[in-house]
């Protein structure tokens, strides 16, 4: 059955049930849309597209923050054959011109919050169409609700089979061309029935929603929910009172955390400003977290305050349909601190340079196969080989397991810092800090942070007779977006070996031990 299919399905079966709920306490907004009316969107979105000469295979960008419009839209392009090719709502110009461009997208979808920033690249984008999302439709673009009121909410009549093309996803848009994922139909159901199989959903369930559904990880977990036809909310916002309102007033019983909202949340009982006794928690049956590595010393905590609730995390890349090919396992909590072991459907090995399998405890790099896999990097088959080799991805993570099979996160073999679930590229930022006329040499790494799981450090080397401080520093990068500014500036050599490369085991040895600056 086609991932499309079983929103029809669950139209057909649940027509006046809800489906999805968007909440936005910041602007005390609640809306929420039937089974029936989510598909009927998704319809009249297609033929709105068809209508405009959009056919199978072409591509169709995505640029909105979660609201009620975004999944009728990503469906409304799967119907009509193309693929959806959601974008990163971080992004700033350069970057969505260039993923746009990469794409070869010929429609762009975005909401208000980009006006600015599309309007900035319009003319260096190859898009034909911009549907505008939202009040107050700019020049230039389309009406989301005049395009979908005009159009027939019947289905299209477009044949689509598990291999063909489904979407794009970005790995990132940083670093000159970045590079996109290719997914096919057959992916994406896959990825449903890995996270049905994984978090036992049931059409009683209600999947509460909080990362950005541009991400693999969000939108594959509600997967889990689409196939049994289950309400799910979207919340706009991340404060603890806000994630406990949700859950008490919509009877949320699965919710995924990134590590520093769980955090947020257990901070705001322990120092009292919120009091647990004042929400409806006992049908929240599910807690789990991914995206990043989960301190074990925060589930403990989290296990005293919600003793009765079952905690699960999974590994995943974009390359693999997100997350689920190595799955913890409801029932293995004694094993917090691993990523677990092979998911359903999915094999995984730790393998030396050469490809062999390590023994247990030894490290390696960790390898996948399983039906999430990609079809490849888009238009990029030099970096589509240096990764997929004789059907097995290979992830670049370092990883162990110890003598029950389960899988333990060692280091990563490349230097991604991962700050809030965000993959931060440290050679991004080292090229817009050696850009300073002060500056010789920068190195960036990740420093472990109680909240963020990780956070940026500047490793900055100035030019002989030259003086630079902390704020200087600062306020030089106030150009780069805010998640990728450093969080901590360090003045002193940066450490390189005989060929050039810069040792960042030493220098994550030397500073991420201690308290050797101050954090901004």
């Amino acid at each position: 059955m086609p991932i499309t299919e079983m929103l029809a399905r669950n139209a057909r079966m649940f027509p006046d049930e809800v489906s999805l709920v968007e909440r936005d306490p910041a602007a005390g907004r609640r809306r929420e849309i039937t089974w029936r009316d989510f598909d009927k969107l998704a319809n009249k979105f297609a033929n709105a597209l068809l209508a405009r000469g959009i056919k199978k295979d072409d591509k169709v960008a995505l640029l909105m923050t979660n609201c009620l419009e975004w999944l009728p839209v990503y469906f409304g392009i799967l119907r009509t054959g193309a693929l959806a090719v959601p974008l990163n709502f971080r992004y700033t110009a350069e970057e969505i011109r260039n993923c746009v461009n990469t794409a070869e997208a010929r429609m762009l979808v975005h909401g208000p919050e980009f006006t600015e920033r599309v309007c900035k690249v319009r003319d260096e984008m190859a898009v034909e169409n911009l549907i505008f999302v939202g009040e107050d439709c700019p020049a230039g673009a389309e009406s989301y609700w005049e395009v979908v009121r005009e159009s027939l909410d019947t289905a299209p009549q477009v044949e689509i089979n598990d291999q063909d093309d489904a979407a794009l996803y970005f790995t990132s848009g940083t670093t000159g061309t970045p590079k996109a994922i290719l997914h096919t139909h057959g992916n994406l159901v896959s990825a449903c029935i890995t996270e049905n199989r994984h978090h036992l959903q049931t059409h009683e369930d209600n999947f509460l929603c909080i990362p950005p559904l541009y991400h693999t990880g969000a939108k594959m977990h509600w997967f889990g929910s689409l196939i049994v036809g289950s309400k799910a909310v979207l919340l706009r916002g991340v404060e603890p009172r806000w994630i406990l309102e949700a859950v008490s007033e919509e009877r949320v019983s699965i919710v995924w955390l990134l590590v520093p909202w769980a955090q947020d949340i257990l901070d705001a009982i322990e120092d009292g400003e919120v009091d647990v006794k004042d929400y409806e928690l006992e049908q929240w049956r599910l807690m789990h977290i991914g995206a990043q590595p989960v301190p074990p010393s925060l589930i403990r905590r989290w296990k005293k305050h919600f003793p009765n609730q079952l905690y699960d995390t999974n590994y995943g890349l974009s390359e693999s349909t997100g997350p689920g090919c190595v799955h913890l396992g409801l029932e293995n909590i004694h094993k917090v601190g691993a990523i677990g072991l092979p998911g359903f459907n999915w094999e995984a090995v730790i393998v030396d340079d050469k490809g062999r399998p390590v023994p247990k405890g030894k490290v390696g790099e960790l390898i996948l196969r399983g039906p999430g896999l990609m079809k490849g990097y888009y238009k990029n088959p030099e970096a589509t080989r240096s990764v997929l080799k004789d059907g097995w991805l290979y992830t670049g993570d370092m990883a162990k397991q110890d003598k029950d099979g389960f899988i333990y996160l060692v280091d990563r073999k490349k230097d991604v810092v991962i700050s809030g679930g965000e993959n931060i590229y440290p050679v991004e930022i080292e090229e817009f800090l050696r850009a300073h006329q002060d500056v010789k040499d920068a190195a960036v790494i990740g420093m472990p942070d109680r909240r963020l799981g990780e956070i940026p450090v500047a490793v900055i080397e100035l030019k002989a007779g030259r003086e630079l401080t902390e704020e200087e520093v600062m306020e030089f990068c106030l150009e780069l977006p805010r998640y990728k500014r450093p969080r901590m500036i360090i003045f002193d050599r940066v450490l390189r070996n005989p060929t050039g490369k810069i040792e960042k085991p030493k220098l994550r040895e030397m500073y991420c031990s201690g308290e050797v600056a101050r954090v901004v």
